[in-house]
């Protein structure tokens, strides 16, 4: 989501900035996001109202020109405080669950250890293979009777 807004935003030269303080908003609940969102969207406004009555027919005159520098002016200050402040509240959510993903119960229950008192402790002997499949071996039927023919060419050449 990070990455779709702040291309949004990009794309756009600053116009739909707001959208992404509109998101940061919603998802910190801080009143501090708010006023800047709110803020943003002023200064978008009034970026469109200074290009919409702007007189120049092929370029942009005075009030034209304010209004794409307050487009732009607006454009990286807003993605870093967006990454910025979108990073920090997810690093401080996962931080906060972190003390209950560490009291799950483990798959195994833990293994109880006893001191061997310098004797070599007995450990279980790995389980014999079971039976192999039958497509196992007809692969290794195939790579016997490669490695012969491979061997018969290297020898005839």
């Amino acid at each position: 989501m990070r990455v779709l807004f702040v291309v949004l935003a990009a794309l756009t030269c600053g116009l739909l900035a707001w959208a992404a303080m509109l998101r940061l908003a919603l998802v910190t609940r801080a009143v501090r996001d708010w006023v800047l969102f709110v803020a943003v969207v002023g200064l978008d406004v009034l970026a469109v109202v200074l290009i919409g009555v702007d007189k120049g027919d092929e370029e942009f005159t005075g009030p034209g020109n304010t209004g794409m520098t307050i487009l732009v002016a607006t454009l990286v200050p807003v993605i870093a405080y967006y990454l910025t402040m979108d990073i920090r509240h997810h690093a401080r959510l996962a931080r906060a669950q972190a003390p209950y993903q560490q009291t799950q119960f483990p798959a195994y229950p833990p293994q109880q250890h006893q001191p061997s008192y310098g004797y070599p402790t007995q450990s279980t002997p790995a389980p014999a293979p079971g039976p192999v499949p039958a497509r196992i071996d007809q692969v290794r039927a195939e790579l016997d009777e490669l490695s012969d023919y491979l061997r018969k060419q290297e020898g005839g050449s």
